[in-house]
């Protein structure tokens, strides 16, 4: 299903500056109260998720969302983890792994455990992780027998973000607010809504230990501080304290409309393909992929929305170039059932030079050695 992100009843505040990170607050018009979430905290180290029978999912996977709906109290959890503990001579002294069974699992009638921005991870890993479906003479072996496995994506913790933990830590929380926006160098990084103010209250600080792009960690690293927006009243029109306040609004819907219309308008505007994942009572989780436009924003995700397509909660992760530009690749071969000379014609490409970009992107190992190197050869002019 292709869709729409939908934050009807989300408007965005003021934001508010921390060397290179900007966190905009989404404050919800009216809370969402039959539907919750809380935190469960797992022990230190890696985490493994049996996804089937024959995959498994590793990652560092601090802790889960438990998702709780009409009327259930469950109560929610402080956060806070560690990777690893120090041993005599400073090296982690083991690293013991934690299963998991299943990214989203329901643990009684009213809880649904999931595990957030895994769940879309493991998504984008999975795209057409099953390898060539036609067994074209330019496939390897491997690649005919064992699809894209392992594969693999490097992310860093919110904790090596420069500046992030700061914002977080002095970053101001909104009456009402359900949700943030985190652009970092003023691109936009993460999206995180909740159902709840006191849900997001409890949950604000896991954003430090969430997963974010290569892109996102190279612009906190080497881009200078951004400007803050500092909203100038004119006094021209202003009486009294009701034009004040008059003047004050408006200040903060043109900041709104600008923060939609602008700052996140390459995850707004852009349209995704959507899969269900698991009914949670009257809302259902699902996770998405973008359209793998090349020069441009391309987010994954997962989204809890209402009957109505509305978001109660939301997860986002921004791919970088080269990720989208291997969900590109991988899209238009899945697309020519893995036929190379046809997906290449559809690039405007030769076939040596679709091979070659598979290879720079990672890729080369679906392709047979012999064949990669005629490719090689063919660009050099052998």
């Amino acid at each position: 299903m292709s869709a729409r992100l939908d934050l009807t009843g989300l408007t965005a505040a003021p934001g508010q500056v921390r060397g290179g990170v900007r966190l905009v607050p989404l404050v919800r018009d009216e809370p969402i109260t039959d539907l919750r979430l809380h935190a469960e905290l797992y022990d230190d180290g890696p985490g493994v998720v049996e996804v089937d029978r024959r995959t498994r999912y590793w990652s560092y996977i601090p802790h889960g969302f438990v998702a709780t709906w009409s009327g259930d109290t469950a109560p929610t959890a402080a956060y806070g983890t560690s990777l690893g503990r120090a041993g005599e001579h400073g090296a982690p002294t083991r690293a013991p792994v934690r299963p998991h069974r299943r990214m989203a699992r329901r643990v009684d009638g009213r809880r649904l455990r999931f595990l957030p921005l895994h769940l879309a991870l493991e998504g984008y890993l999975a795209l057409h992780f099953g390898g060539p479906t036609v067994v074209w003479e330019q496939w390897s072996q491997r690649a005919v027998r064992h699809g894209l496995s392992p594969r693999e994506e490097q992310a860093y913790a919110g904790a090596e973000v420069r500046d992030l933990a700061d914002a977080l830590k002095v970053f101001e929380i909104h009456p009402g607010q359900c949700g943030v926006v985190v652009h970092v160098a003023d691109a936009l990084a993460a999206v995180f809504v909740v159902p709840h103010p006191d849900d997001y209250r409890a949950l604000h600080p896991t954003l430090v230990a969430d997963l974010y792009g290569e892109l996102v960690h190279h612009y906190a690293t080497y881009a200078a501080p951004v400007p803050e927006f500092r909203a100038r009243l004119s006094d021209e029109h202003v009486r009294s304290l009701a034009d004040l306040r008059a003047a004050a609004r408006r200040q903060r819907a043109d900041w709104a409309r600008f923060h939609d219309g602008t700052m996140a308008a390459g995850l707004l505007d852009a349209s995704y393909s959507v899969r269900r994942v698991h009914r949670v009572g009257d809302y259902t989780l699902s996770r998405f992929l973008p359209g793998f436009g090349l020069k441009r924003e391309n987010h994954i995700g997962e989204l809890i929305t209402d009957h109505r397509g509305r978001t109660a909660y939301l997860k986002t992760f921004r791919l970088s170039e080269a990720q989208s530009r291997r969900g590109h690749l991988l899209d238009r071969l899945a697309g020519h059932d893995w036929h190379l000379p046809g997906a290449a014609a559809s690039l405007g490409l030769t076939e040596a030079q679709l091979g070659l970009r598979l290879d720079s992107a990672g890729l080369g190992l679906l392709l047979r050695e012999d064949v990669l190197a005629r490719y090689r050869a063919s660009a050099a002019g052998g």
